[in-house]
């Protein structure tokens, strides 16, 4: 199946904005944005539940409990991402790098699932990573499973409100081509913020 015209752009900014979170993360080296190779080591433990200031939200094991301002941890398994029912707190908390890439590799997953697949899971099924390495592998396989979807997206699907019943946004009462636009600034916008916390790390006193 040819992809929609209008679908290709969105389609080649996510593919861009993946690859170059993932080499921010991850290491040798990432594109600066204007075709130069600059030179990135990998992210530790340390940094990716690093806290740069009191009171930040980031993830705990659940034996733990949430942490300030926060009034539960969603998640699967032994960690659990801090959160709260809405409304949120005002002003929101800072977050972790463990926090915003839990966050985006979850809305990835669930949403591939909630055009795709069972149209069940909740972010009490998606299994919160407590560590860089699974969620390096967690954010690939739900950007994985979001390409996915984007693939076998053809015209109708995009004009189709509700062709994502996702839960924790206005997926069901938004064209699908809405939903697409969203998820991109959603991975533009965290993946900038990530960025910038490593930039911050390496310069901590």
């Amino acid at each position: 199946m040819s992809l929609p015209e209008r679908l290709v752009p969105l389609l080649d900014q996510f593919d861009f904005a993946r690859k170059r979170l993932v080499d921010r993360m991850a290491g040798p080296v990432m594109d600066s944005g204007n075709g130069t190779d600059v030179t990135v080591g990998p992210m530790t433990d340390e940094e990716y539940v690093w806290e740069p200031g009191p009171g930040c939200w980031s993830v705990r094991r659940h034996v733990d409990g949430p942490g300030p301002r926060a009034t539960l941890l969603v998640g699967a398994g032994a960690w659990g991402r801090d959160t709260t029912p809405p409304p949120h707190p005002t002003p929101p908390p800072f977050t972790t790098v463990a926090w915003r890439l839990n966050h985006l590799s979850e809305l990835l997953a669930l949403r591939a699932d909630h055009v795709n697949g069972s149209r069940r899971l909740t972010r009490d099924d998606f299994p919160v990573s407590g560590d860089v390495a699974s969620a390096l592998t967690a954010f690939d396989a739900g950007a994985t499973a979001w390409r996915g979807v984007l693939l076998s997206t053809d015209d109708e699907a995009l004009d189709t409100v509700g062709h994502s019943s996702y839960p924790h946004g206005s997926d069901p009462e938004d064209p699908f081509i809405e939903v697409v636009w969203w998820v991109n600034q959603e991975l533009l916008h965290h993946g900038a913020e990530i960025a910038l916390l490593r930039d911050l790390y390496r310069l901590r006193p």
